[in-house]
């Protein structure tokens, strides 16, 4: 049974971090006012949110199947106060900072029409404080962070969310920008006003 319970935590844990790793990219992807691997924009907008959403499910089974498992030998508290775990305290507690975070994300999403607008993306930018925290909390708890394939993996999702960043914040990218504000404000796209004749 704790070798079940180990398994499901292990699976879901790296689920989990493939579904947020999707969640990040999308969003920033989002920010672009674009559309994005020929999807219009509200099609992405949907995408980051169910991967959100799906994300969060796989986090919550990760923490109780390990919070059940004798293996890890992890206690509540364990979850929401980092760094005092047992197994792993510093690797363990930069899972309960992403958790907490999520929890912060999850909570202000709820509100967002009772918070506001402004206060819902301040907390939502903390999302991109809680992806690295989890992929470093991967590596260093995960049993299975030295095998060949969970590196592949660990990459994959770096230089997915790297490269996603860096588009975002290139030149070119904000040059389009540019180029699409300059149309709105172009004074050769404007009519001239209608001359008025004077009556004599």
């Amino acid at each position: 049974m704790s070798e079940a319970l180990w398994a499901l935590g292990r699976g879901t844990g790296v689920v989990a971090l493939v579904l947020m790793t999707i969640t990040v990219v999308l969003g920033i992807l989002t920010r672009s006012g674009r559309p994005a691997f020929g999807m219009p924009r509200f099609a992405v907008t949907l995408v980051h949110r169910n991967s959100a959403l799906i994300g969060t499910v796989f986090i919550l089974i990760h923490i109780v199947s390990l919070l059940f498992d004798p293996y890890a030998q992890l206690n509540l508290i364990d979850y929401f106060v980092p760094f005092v775990g047992a197994y792993r305290p510093f690797w363990l507690g930069l899972g309960a900072v992403a958790f907490d975070l999520i929890i912060a994300i999850v909570v202000t999403s709820l509100l967002r029409r009772s918070i506001g607008q402004r206060a819902f993306r301040v907390v939502h930018w903390a999302t991109y404080a809680m992806w690295p925290i989890a992929l470093f909390h991967a590596i260093g708890t995960g049993t299975d962070a030295s095998s060949g394939l969970f590196i592949l993996l660990a990459l994959a999702c770096f230089s997915a969310v790297a490269g996603s960043v860096i588009w975002r914040l290139s030149t070119h990218f904000q040059l389009r920008g540019a180029t699409r504000l300059d149309r709105r404000i172009d004074p050769s796209r404007i009519a001239p006003a209608p001359e008025v004749k004077e009556i004599q």
